[in-house]
């Protein structure tokens, strides 16, 4: 998945949002609250994808090849997907959209309704 494929794709999820940071970062929110991010690389290289995921999950993925603890976040239970051949595109679409509902499970009542979530 590309940056802006993974950009575009993070856009259609609910009451996402979008900012550029640390150092040229795509990083998606909910809330205020990060759920998926992708670190700027070099043109041409694969996009290093991390995002929130469920205990559960961290423990299965962290054992599959190209699936890494996500650097500065593996102790919130993030992954980073490090090749191109580890998942297909829907697994990794569902894998973001399972960050959003994750990270929005945890916003308060009022702001999820705020939120339309």
């Amino acid at each position: 998945m590309t940056r802006d494929e993974f950009d575009t794709y993070c856009a259609q999820l609910t009451a996402a949002t979008h900012v550029v940071q640390w150092g040229g970062a795509s990083v998606w929110k909910v809330g205020g609250k990060i759920f998926a991010l992708a670190p700027i690389v070099e043109e041409g290289s694969f996009q290093k994808i991390s995002f929130k995921v469920s205990d559960f999950a961290y423990e299965i993925l962290t054992q599959q090849q190209g699936i890494i603890p996500a650097p500065y976040l593996a102790r919130a239970k993030w992954v980073q997907i490090n090749s191109d051949d580890t998942m297909s595109e829907a697994d990794l679409k569902s894998h973001l959209r399972d960050a959003h509902e994750i990270i929005a499970s945890k916003l308060t009542k009022k702001m999820r309704a705020q939120l339309g979530l």
